[in-house]
Formats: structure tokens, C-alpha cells, sequence
């Protein structure tokens, strides 16, 4: 599900899922649990990368559809609590954007300390099929981007190739798992409690507050058939 291992020191973070790492309630709580036991280890820098054609898809959508409420219930602060480990982890992390980061998924790239990209494409899609995003989702997109390419990004639904991520300011850089250790390997140079601390101050004005009327509108979702016509529509089960 999770393979972790090191590379010239850096701990590198690889999701391996499915055929598209997507997200669902196991994948979640392994991320959480991976990323607090980081932030608790001697690893003075993360990566965090994807495997085969994907870093993430995003939310396993079908599971969603199958599990209705009762799944909604446990998964949304599962959702949250991931995005937020990644999020707040006090060392410095790479995402290393080996494919498609979509959704969820570009979410949890965001979440990074700083993001290269090597190809497939990058993008929020959650309102094109029709639900809304936790607060801590809105948060983190605002503090990677920027808030007014966040807002973009998310009334658009647009997925970037990393040529006009870049140029978005969604990405770092171009390039490869290699260029991401790289960049881990710099920002691990700062002397870890100063790090620590600053990105703390930097992040502080993103909360996790849930908004109950986000999981109302999941359950709707996932009750009247929209998460469906989107599914059928754009990917095959």
C-alpha cells in the first residue's frame, strides 16, 4: 500500500495502490499513520511520490458510491486527517509527481513543501463531480498556489501537464524523483528545530475545522447519482 525506503539519506514516500493509488479509507490512514511516524524519526527530509502512471487519481470514487453514508461518515475525516499529516509534518517534504495527480490526489502534492512534477497532469476536479472540498483542502490549495490561482483551480476543474503547471505556479519544477531528493536534500541543510518552526508559522493560518455541511453533500452525492453520471461519463469501472 505504502513502500517507504531511503535514498541518500532522504526517506522516500511511494504510494502504491491499485492501478492509480486511489484514495480510500486503508490508503488514508496509512498515509496518516505513515507521515506522524516521519515527523517522529530521525529522517532529516521526505519525498513523497506515486508509482506507475499515477502520484494519486484522487478519492476512490466507487468506493464512495458503494459505501454511501455510513462510508462517507468514516471517510471524510480520514481525508482530512491524511491531507493535514502531510500538510503539517514538521520536516521538510518533495512531492515527487511521477503521474497523474488529480483531485485528492493534487491535494496531497500540495500539501508538500515544494513540488516537482515529471508528467501526466495536475488539477482539482471535485466540483465538476459535484461535491465540495473540506475546509483543510481549501486551505492547503490556498497556501501552495496562491489564493487566487486556488480559486481558479478550483471553479475550472482544469488538469495542467507540467509545462502549464508550471507556468500556474501549481508546480517547482519539471523534472524527476531524482530533482525531488535534490531539493529535499537542500532544504534539509536548515537546521531541523528552525525549519520546523517556521514552517509551522508559515502554515499556521490553515485550520481542520470540519464543516458538517461537506459531508452532508458527499452523502447527497453519492445518494442522487451524480458521483455515477461522472464516473460513467469520464473513466470506465
Amino acid at each position: 500500500m505504502i513502500d517507504l525506503e531511503e535514498r541518500d539519506g532522504i526517506a522516500v514516500v511511494r504510494l502504491a495502490h491499485g492501478k492509480v493509488n486511489a484514495l480510500d479509507l486503508e490508503l488514508l490512514r496509512s498515509i496518516t499513520e505513515t507521515f506522524a511516524e516521519l515527523d517522529r524519526s530521525d529522517a532529516p527530509a521526505v519525498v513523497f511520490t506515486g508509482s506507475g502512471r499515477a502520484f494519486s487519481a484522487g478519492v476512490d470514487l466507487w468506493r464512495i458510491i458503494d459505501g454511501g453514508a455510513a462510508y462517507v461518515h468514516e471517510f471524510l475525516p480520514a481525508l482530512d486527517a491524511a491531507f493535514l499529516a502531510v500538510f503539517r509534518i514538521g520536516k521538510p517534504v518533495v512531492a515527487a509527481i511521477n503521474g497523474h495527480a488529480i483531485a485528492g490526489g493534487a491535494i496531497l502534492a500540495a500539501a508538500c513543501d515544494q513540488r516537482v512534477m515529471a508528467g501526466g497532469t495536475i488539477g482539482v476536479t471535485e466540483l465538476l463531480v459535484g461535491v465540495p472540498f473540506p475546509p483543510s483542502a481549501l486551505g492547503i490549495l490556498g497556501h501552495a498556489f496562491g489564493e487566487r490561482r486556488a480559486r481558479e483551480a478550483v471553479l475550472s476543474g482544469v488538469t495542467l501537464a507540467p509545462p502549464e503547471a508550471l507556468a500556474a505556479g501549481h508546480i517547482d519544477e519539471i523534472g524527476s524523483l531524482e530533482a525531488a531528493i535534490v531539493r529535499a536534500e537542500r532544504l534539509a541543510t536548515i537546521p531541523p528545530d528552525t525549519f520546523r518552526l517556521s514552517k509551522d508559522q508559515l502554515r499556521a493560518a490553515v485550520r481542520g475545522e470540519p464543516d458538517p455541511r461537506v459531508e452532508e453533500l458527499w452523502v447527497r452525492a453519492a445518494e442522487d447519482g451524480r458521483i455515477e453520471r461522472y464516473m460513467t461519463e469520464t473513466v470506465r469501472r
